[in-house]
């Protein structure tokens, strides 16, 4: 996306904040989020430089691979033909090595090692451990052996293109390019990839009680700021690129100054926390009214982050501003953020996986709930999630101890031992840690 750095002004069209009132329910918010998403362009990196990038494109193999016929063994190549019996022996004319041009046997074995390229008039390799030598010329090498065991055609032979065939699909874009996809890219001779931009976003906290240099002593009556590095590390994992991590104070003066820096930068999303319920420093909701943004919605039946507000900036770019709570910001980022930034990737949304209740939740009616919670698989093999105790949205500790987020969708009052319920990892884009015992934090878990 790209947005005009100037700083919102007033709408000459009333199309904003008074126009959506009251909180939404969880799909209906993604559903507005996502219908805001644009699809951002490709570049070129180079595959050195594009771990944790997003295939921008279908990646069709150039080539076989492996691109020729080779041995999987260090042995002997012969030809089997209808197949050799054990006891057969063989004259021993010809040694191939990895990276050997192609050579013709018409007779006799070739000596042979693991990846060589297998000579013409060959079709199988025995291993040299199931050989017997019998004899060795002058400087060492196998003069003739006698096989041990039957030998049969394509035994131990790599085939071109049994791997991957020239013109297969080889990697679909929307792919996050790993360390197994550098390895495929690699063998198939990518030294450059095309990937989708990164998405930039600009992240500002709020709240003069933040002090955001932690190599400073804590003044009092602060705490320290811990909104904006988790963001920014939610966001690498993500693929975005952060451009700014700023905290202001409470106060709308600031905060503009803040956002116009921003957005000088050429932003695609701006994440802001705190300043956003119903308080009297809470100014956002106002200030973007004033500038005559358009918003999509203010408060989301959920728990936590119910007072979430989302608005595109006036000729800008979208604005999600998060209540200030620590899991209230995991939330938004998982849950909402997380998805926009998939699909401005090009990416597939994400699935959750089913898991059963080891604990009774008794959840608020119409409120989507997201627990932490722990992991482990019965002796059944089912997968159980326990929710951690202390699920207060201003707890960090549990959630450092967390493998996973439990959602309660909100449609029962109980949910009883046994109920199943969605999960969805921690942090998208890690996996999700499965133990094979509950752990002594999720044995001591709570209702929520």
């Amino acid at each position: 996306m790209s947005h005009n750095p100037e700083t919102p002004g007033p709408a000459t069209a009333k199309r904003h904040i008074d126009r959506v009132r009251g909180a939404i329910g969880y799909e209906e918010a993604v559903r507005r989020l996502l219908a805001q998403a644009t699809a951002l362009p490709a570049e070129t990196c180079p595959l050195a430089l594009a771990s944790g990038r997003v295939l921008a494109r279908d990646v069709r193999s150039p080539m076989d691979l492996p691109s020729f016929d080779h041995a999987a063994m260090d042995g002997y190549a012969l030809s089997a033909g209808t197949g050799i019996a054990s006891g057969a022996e063989f004259d021993v004319l010809a040694s191939q090595a990895a990276g050997d041009g192609p050579r013709q046997i018409d007779s006799g074995g070739c000596e042979i090692m693991t990846g060589a390229r297998m000579p013409e008039g060959v079709d199988a390799v025995i291993p040299v451990e199931q050989t017997q030598l019998l004899a060795s010329n002058n400087d060492g090498s196998p003069a003739r052996i006698r096989v041990l065991q039957e030998v049969r055609t394509g035994q131990n032979v790599r085939l071109a293109g049994s791997d991957i065939a020239n013109g297969a699909n080889a990697i679909a874009a929307g792919t996050c390019i790993d360390a197994a996809t550098t390895m495929l890219l690699a063998a198939l001779g990518q030294a450059h990839v095309d990937v989708v931009r990164q998405p930039r976003v600009a992240i500002i906290c709020t709240g003069k009680e933040l002090q955001a240099d932690a190599t400073q002593p804590l003044d009092a009556d602060r705490i320290h700021a811990s909104n904006g590095p988790y963001l920014a590390s939610a966001l690498a994992a993500a693929g975005a690129r952060v451009t700014a991590c700023l905290t202001v104070d409470d106060t709308a003066v600031t905060f503009a100054d803040a956002l116009r820096g921003v957005l000088r930068d050429g932003v695609d999303l701006v994440i802001s926390t705190g300043a956003v319920s119903m308080g009297r420093y809470d100014f956002i909701p106002e200030l973007l009214r004033e500038s005559g943004a358009e918003l999509l919605f203010h408060g989301v039946a959920m728990r936590p982050g119910k007072p979430l507000l989302c608005a595109r900036l006036a000729n800008g770019p979208l604005l999600l501003a998060m209540p200030g709570t620590p899991m209230a910001v995991a939330v938004a980022m998982r849950f909402f953020v997380n998805p926009l930034l998939r699909a401005m990737l090009g990416q597939a949304p994400e699935t959750t996986v089913p898991a059963a209740l080891t604990t009774a939740q008794s959840p608020k009616p119409g409120l989507r709930h997201f627990l932490r919670g722990q992991l482990h698989v019965d002796d059944n093999g089912c997968l159980q999630a326990t929710p951690l105790p202390q699920q207060q949205p201003f707890r960090i500790h549990a959630f450092a101890q967390a493998d996973a987020w439990i959602i309660l969708d909100g449609e029962s009052a109980e949910c009883p031992v046994g109920t199943m319920v969605a999960i969805a990892s921690l942090v998208a884009g890690v996996p999700m840690q499965i133990a094979r015992t509950r752990s002594a934090n999720a044995r001591a878990g709570e209702p929520a």
